[in-house]
């Protein structure tokens, strides 16, 4: 179950970076790139704070098949359709929603402290949004604007922690966790749901 919910937001990461790629008027390698940046960012930092070794992409062939194939099957797509303009963040909360919570369970399999259950959760969640962003110029990337996004991360990864402590199973645990900030998401995207900006104090 972990493994095949893993490479779902896998798949929908590496469908965000080549929706985003698109987007910025990238070539296909531009696209593999965005796709793989977007989709192992997170767990590649997450298994080098824990110092786990070797990292997980480097033994997993069927994750790096999994996002070459969806790569290449969403260029294909985009090629003969043009979708709306929200799907690539509905997309990429998917990949969020997933990899947050599979982030939190990651961490308390190597008996980190709450407060770094969180911390990692968050950081395997957000980082190839950052990488992503980053690569195809759009500054600041989504992270760092008032949208709902790290928070919704660090929404579920606190749900999680709450619920495993209280014995839920880890099948409820993950699916609540993971529609939380799917949910908070969706919010965001279509009910402008935002943190406040911070404002510029006049004397």
């Amino acid at each position: 179950m972990p493994h095949a919910l893993y490479l779902l937001g896998i798949a929908a990461f590496a469908a965000s970076g080549v929706l985003a790629a698109h987007r910025a008027n990238m070539d296909p390698f531009g696209g593999f790139v965005l796709a793989f940046a977007a989709s192992i960012s997170g767990g590649t930092l997450r298994d080098l704070i824990l110092d786990r070794h070797p990292l997980y992409w480097t033994r997993d062939w069927l994750l790096l098949l999994v996002i070459a194939s969806v790569a290449a099957v969403t260029m294909l797509y985009l090629r003969r359709r043009t979708l709306p303009h929200r799907t690539l963040m509905v997309v990429d909360a998917l990949g969020l929603a997933v990899v947050t919570v599979i982030g939190a369970r990651a961490a308390l399999d190597a008996h980190v402290t709450p407060v770094a259950v969180l911390i990692l959760s968050v950081l395997t969640g957000v980082t190839g949004e950052v990488i992503r962003d980053v690569l195809c110029g759009e500054f600041p990337p989504l992270l760092l604007r008032e949208e709902v996004y790290a928070t919704a991360a660090l929404a579920g990864a606190t749900a999680y922690l709450l619920l495993h402590g209280a014995g839920a199973p880890d099948t409820l645990n993950t699916a609540a966790s993971a529609g939380l900030v799917f949910a908070l998401r969706l919010a965001a995207i279509f009910r402008d749901l935002h943190l406040p900006r911070l404002q510029r104090t006049t004397t």
